[in-house]
């Protein structure tokens, strides 16, 4: 595990909850330093598997030298063709952190922070050609608006939006430093806060993060074996909106049977209200401050 590039959430809780049986098959969604899977390849037996998924390539030289481990250098929206191509039609348990990684927001030259003026990045997957400074560039008034009340939950979004087409036509907005000083001109409220939501609110639409969380929780029922576990660390309101949703199988998307007359039911959820980070991992790791863990069992 590598703990400079990020320290793990709900460590134990999440682990504990894929309710891990000798000779299993694993994933790990979210491998970055390697934390979760590290803990979990811990609890496997010499005939077990675990995959990782990852898009970003800083994440491959964390990868463990454990033969029971395989790599896949992809968004976890692909989890059913990534596995059925690595030979895997069925799992035992699956693991999924949303968070981005502390390496991720400690690397300037990334673009994911505003307290280092660098080139407006933010790809988790540095082979997408949309950067932070494209999609600024070429988004309409309407979808900045869009994504920054919803993704940012702005209350002047409007106003923001309406700065930055004003700015694009004069000048592109190419650095975090640029869009800290244009986004001070319409500030509201507290500095830290309104950054962190705008700088949060371009990641998530550069990143199709949303999109590819639900594609992901729509295929992931076919690759878990009747009582593999789905464990999911969201930290967006959003997020956990789509994992709840799941769920309960009411996700947009899912194709009703209608044979049965109605959705088929495919989850059994395990836990009422979502698991949150106790005082002791919040002192160590304040990152860990929005968590909420969800657990549900395939029927």
């Amino acid at each position: 595990m590598n703990s400079a590039y990020h320290m793990p959430v709900l460590l134990k809780e999440s682990v504990d909850a894929l309710n891990i049986q000798s000779g299993g098959v694993y994933v790990d969604l979210t491998f970055g330093g390697g934390g979760h899977s590290a803990a979990i390849l811990d609890k496997l037996n010499r005939n077990s598997r675990l995959y990782g998924f990852d898009q970003d390539p800083d994440a491959i030289d964390n990868i463990p030298a454990d033969e029971r481990f395989t790599i896949i250098p992809w968004n976890f929206r692909y989890i059913k063709k990534m596995l059925r191509a690595s030979g895997v039609e069925k799992v035992d348990g699956v693991l999924a952190d949303l968070g981005v990684s502390s390496w991720q927001l400690n690397s300037a030259e990334r673009g994911f922070a505003y307290r280092s003026d660098a080139i407006l990045d933010m790809r988790m997957d540095t082979r997408s050609p949309v950067t932070a400074a494209s999609f600024l560039q070429d988004a309409s008034r309407e979808e900045l608006q869009r994504v920054f009340s919803e993704y940012g939950e702005l209350r002047n979004a409007r106003q923001l939006s309406m700065a930055i087409v004003d700015q694009r036509k004069l000048q592109p907005i190419t650095t975090t430093g640029q869009l800290v000083s244009l986004a001070g001109t319409v500030m509201k409220g507290d500095r830290y806060k309104y950054l962190a939501q705008v700088f949060q609110s371009i990641r998530i639409a550069v990143n199709d993060e949303l999109g590819a969380l639900t594609q992901m929780l729509i295929d992931v029922a076919d690759v878990l074996n009747p009582g593999g576990r789905l464990v999911i660390i969201s930290y967006h309101s959003l997020e956990d909106k789509l994992v709840k949703a799941a769920f309960r199988n009411d996700l947009a998307g899912v194709q009703e049977d209608a044979l049965m007359g109605g959705k088929p039911q495919l989850f059994k959820v395990l836990t009422r209200k979502a698991i949150l980070p106790g005082n002791v991992e919040l002192k160590s790791n304040p990152r860990s401050t929005s968590a909420r863990l969800r657990v549900a069992e395939k029927c």
